[in-house]
C-alpha cells in the first residue's frame, strides 16, 4: 500500500483542522493504520490509530479530547480531525500502515513499515 498525507497548513490557536491520508489500496480489513507527528528536534510521537476491523480507535493520552481518528471505507483513506489546536501541535504529522495485528505495539512506529511523505501543521500563538 502507498499513503499520501495532505490537509496540512498554517493555522491559528483554537482552529480545527483535518488531515487525509489517501491510500492506494483497501486498507479496511487489510491494515492497521494511524497517524504520527514529529516535532522539530523531538521523536515521532504516536497520536492515533484504527485497528484493521475498524472497531477499535486508540489515542495518545495528550490528544484525547481533541483528535479523532476515522477512516472512510468506500474512498481508502483515513482521516485525523484536529479541533481547539495549540501552538505544541506543531509537527509533521505522518500516516502509516501495517498490515499485520498489532494490538500491543499499536503505539510503536517502528511496528508500521509503511509511510506516507507526511504534512506539515503549524499552529501560531
Amino acid at each position: 500500500v502507498q499513503l499520501q498525507a495532505s490537509g496540512g497548513g498554517l493555522v491559528q490557536a483554537g482552529d480545527s483542522l483535518t488531515l487525509s491520508c489517501a491510500a492506494s489500496e483497501r486498507t479496511a480489513n487489510r491494515y492497521t493504520v494511524g497517524w504520527f507527528r514529529q516535532a522539530p528536534g523531538k521523536e515521532r510521537d504516536f497520536v492515533a490509530a484504527i485497528s484493521r476491523s475498524g472497531g477499535y480507535t486508540y489515542l495518545a493520552d495528550s490528544v484525547k479530547g481533541r483528535f479523532a481518528i476515522s477512516r472512510d471505507n468506500a474512498k481508502n483513506t483515513l482521516y485525523l480531525q484536529i479541533i481547539s489546536l495549540k501552538p505544541e501541535d506543531t509537527a509533521v504529522y505522518y500516516c502509516a500502515a501495517e498490515s499485520g495485528v498489532i494490538t500491543s505495539r499499536i503505539r510503536d512506529s517502528r511496528a508500521y513499515p509503511t509511510w506516507g511523505q507526511g504534512t506539515l501543521v503549524t499552529v501560531s500563538s
